[in-house]
């Protein structure tokens, strides 16, 4: 061995022996998961008639998603989560110009901390009403329906037609709290607009919520402050308050969520009702959205709507189940929420109403 491969060498060890001092990084694991859910649905929608079609994710959004932890020691982890939505009916993907739409985070944990995730992720408003629902913010009778940019009201005056940010953020930092402060949990989330517009999207968000959970009851708190180009009129803000109770032979939720811009107002309340039945389980909803004040020039005081939702989920094993659903939504004056997945058009003060059954599996 020369001089120079002596030096080598002894570097080599030199460097082996200062990392022999530091504890080995744990393994990380990927785990892979998904839910392929679809449906045949109909929906009459009282002016414009009716459509048949397949549907998909409504029992629970069809997914494809990857994520993993890795433990650091002493307390600390580092993980990821990335989630891509998938039109199973038609094999497409749910957005067009997102592919990790449903979510996109990377998290640093540390068990008496709490948790920093960055990216995209829902906003607390939405994690906050979500719980609240027996459908799950999904299908012929989702909640979220009445969430909906199409009629005259403080979500689309906030928004426009665009995306928006009711349900998730882009560009978010999110502070989550621990696990084991004696069922206290909630978030704090600040989402950054990045220069961009309402109709890419991009908005600026304050957000957090705050809650109390325990085998046999809850209460949640949240509250999201939104600023894009325009909303030249003040913030738009979202408000959520709930509580469930859960017995044993049901499962109880009431909600209220409001939307504020300007000088509209949009104020919802949610009563749900979940019973266990053998490998089943019955689900039902009432959801009633109140619009009051002013959209420039034009009153929105008459534009009332109610929804109630029925269904049945039949378990046949711990990943698979069938199920169906039935809903109808009754309008007053100028709403025109409509069930998704009907012909458009329905026009102010008209019904609809919408059936549909299928098959969910989840890996």
């Amino acid at each position: 061995m020369n001089r120079s491969e002596k030096k080598l060498a002894l570097a080599a060890c030199a460097v082996a022996g200062a990392f022999g001092a530091v504890p080995a990084s744990a393994q990380s694991g990927v785990t892979v998961f998904g839910v392929a859910d679809t449906s045949a649905r109909y929906v009459k929608n009282e002016n414009v008639g009716s459509l048949k079609s397949l549907a998909s994710g409504a029992n629970s959004t069809s997914r494809l998603g990857f994520r993993g932890v890795e433990d650091l020691g002493g307390g600390w982890s580092a993980g990821f989560h990335l989630e891509h939505g998938i039109l199973v009916d038609t094999g497409a993907a749910t957005s067009a110009t997102q592919f990790w739409d449903r979510r996109a985070t990377v998290s640093l944990l540390a068990t008496a901390l709490g948790e920093i995730r960055i990216g995209r992720d829902f906003v607390p408003a939405y994690v906050s009403w979500a719980r609240h629902d027996p459908f799950g913010y999904v299908g012929v009778a989702s909640s979220g329906t009445f969430v909906s940019a199409t009629p005259v009201g403080p979500i689309r005056s906030a928004y426009g037609a665009g995306g928006n940010t009711t349900v998730r953020s882009s560009n978010a930092i999110q502070y989550l709290l621990p696990s084991g402060l004696g069922g206290v949990e909630g978030a704090l989330m600040v989402a950054a607009g990045e220069g961009g517009t309402a109709a890419n999207g991009q908005h600026k968000l304050v957000g957090g919520r705050l809650g109390f959970t325990h085998p046999r009851f809850g209460v949640t708190v949240a509250h999201d402050r939104v600023e894009n180009d325009l909303t030249v009129l003040g913030s738009h803000t979202d408000t959520v308050a709930g509580g469930h109770l859960s017995l044993s032979f049901m499962r109880l939720t009431l909600a209220t969520r409001q939307f504020k811009y300007g000088n509209a107002k949009q104020t919802h309340l949610l009563v749900g009702a979940t019973v266990p039945i053998g490998p089943g389980e019955v689900k039902a909803s009432f959801n009633r959205v109140n619009l009051q004040g002013r959209v420039g020039a034009t009153s929105i005081d008459a534009n009332d709507a109610s929804q109630i939702g029925l269904g049945y989920v039949h378990a046949l094993s711990k990943r698979t189940a069938l199920y169906t659903t039935a809903s109808r939504i009754s309008n007053k004056g100028a709403a025109s929420f409509a069930v998704s997945g009907g012909p458009a058009g329905l026009a102010g003060g008209r019904d609809s109403t919408g059936v549909e059954a299928g098959l969910r599996h989840a890996f």
